[in-house]
Formats: C-alpha cells, structure tokens, sequence
C-alpha cells in the first residue's frame, strides 16, 4: 500500500492507494484484483477487498465503489451499498466515519481527498474523457456542498499511466488543445509519426489547481510500465489478454 504525500502531512484519515500484491487472485488477476468488474472470481475479489480494508484499518468500515463509466457524474454517499448495487458514478463524496470510500483503476488517475477540518472525503476515477468531462470538479462541488472548504482540499493523484507510456492520436491531442492552446505543453512527441505521449496525471493536476486546489500532490508511479505491482489495461489490450485486474484506492474518515 503506498501512502500519499498530501493526504500523509493530515490527520483524521486512513487512505492508501494498493498496488496488484497481497491477495488471493491468480493469472492476469494476480494477486490483490479489487474489481468485481473483472471476470475474476467474485470470492476471490470478496477476500481482496477485505485484505485491503484490514491492511488500511478499515476493516469494520463498509467499502464503497461506484459503477464507474468515464463521466463527470459525482454523488454523494449517504449510506452504504452491496457491492454491485452502487450508482453509475465516477466520483464520490461522503463525511460519514462509517464507510470506506473506494476507487478502482487500471491505468487511469485515482485521485483521493480530503478536507479534515470538515471530516469531508472524496474519491475520482480520472481517466482523460472524465477528466476532461469534468469528474475532477465534479467531485469537489461534491465535497463542498457536504461543507468543505475549496482551499482546505488537500489531494493525491495515485499511480496511473505515464507520460512516457501514454501514447495518444493527434485527434485527442486536437480535442485537449481545442479546450485551451495551454494543454499543448501536456503533449510530447512520439516515436511514431504523427503520435503523442500525454501527461495524464500532469492534465490531471492542473484542472485541480484551476479549480482551486492548493495542495496537490502526484504519485509518479507508472501502472504500464512496473508489471510487478500494477494493473494495466493499455498492457493488457497490447498483450492480447482477455482480461486485467483493477487496483483499490480508498480513503475514509477516521472515527
């Protein structure tokens, strides 16, 4: 499990964001697959998330992972659900001690929040459509009609694809540079003619300092490259494997 630096200098939270070790799946889910999503066994992802929640000592804390689909759409968690039965949501807020927020990802950006004064926490799942579609943002409004403060948000984006990994089309680089000429700079040539690699955690950031954010910090982890510990779709697609695991993030207010 590694910890993030932003959310690691505050109190009042447990949250870390786990790489693929530590639980009880095998093949291309090997080993801490948290995604029902998969066509992993639903026992062996039963068994991992509750590794996880044990390891992050929040065992006794329900977790909650939404219907993730690429969109802006954030809700508001009132009350636990069975795992399953979650919102089509890729964003999550809640001030409750008694549940666990939870984010899955397989080289898209988790990002994890948090505004201790407010004992408010938040999850994204940021791919580039949902980033671009607004999930960042999204989220906060989230977090701050439940009373957190824009400038006392603290965030972690966790470990997702990287720049050097990240090879895009000229069609989305258009799409970016088309929002503002400012997202040029995210974009660097590829080996390929007429290719880029883009900067997700780097695009990731900066619609969360636009939106206000102070502290923000980057875990410079690249889930394409280190095999060892992450999941990757983008590794699994050029593979030719039917199937990836999903890492967990999570983060809950302390009690």
């Amino acid at each position: 499990m590694i910890s993030g630096a932003a959310l690691g200098r505050v109190s009042g939270i447990r949250h870390g964001f786990f790489t693929r070790k530590g639980g009880v799946s095998d093949g291309v889910f090997a080993s801490l697959n948290c995604g029902y999503g998969s066509g992993d066994e639903a026992e062996r992802v039963r068994t991992n998330r509750a590794r996880a929640m044990e390891r992050l000592g929040r065992d006794g804390a329900p977790l909650v992972t939404a219907h993730q689909t690429h969109s802006a759409v954030a809700t508001i968690v009132d009350e636990p659900w069975a795992p399953g039965d979650g919102p089509q949501a890729d964003g999550m807020a809640t001030r409750r001690t008694d549940v666990t927020l939870g984010v899955l990802t397989a080289d898209c950006a988790p990002v994890l929040f948090a505004d201790t004064d407010a004992g408010v926490v938040g999850v994204a799942h940021a791919g580039w459509r949902g980033a671009q579609a607004g999930i960042l943002e999204a989220t906060v409004d989230a977090m701050i009609s439940l009373g957190a403060r824009v400038h006392h948000i603290v965030a972690d984006v966790g470990p997702c694809i990287q720049q050097t990994s990240y090879e895009v089309g000229p069609e989305l680089r258009a799409a970016f540079i088309a929002d503002t000429g400012r997202n040029a700079d995210l974009f660097m040539s590829s080996d390929r003619p007429g290719h880029y690699m883009f900067d997700l955690p780097g695009y990731v950031q900066r619609r969360l300092a636009a939106r206000g954010l102070k502290d923000i910090e980057l875990v410079p982890m690249d889930t394409r490259a280190d095999q060892d510990h992450f999941f990757s779709y983008r590794r699994s697609v050029l593979r030719g494997e039917a199937d990836y695991g999903r890492c967990l993030s999570a983060i809950g207010v302390a009690p």
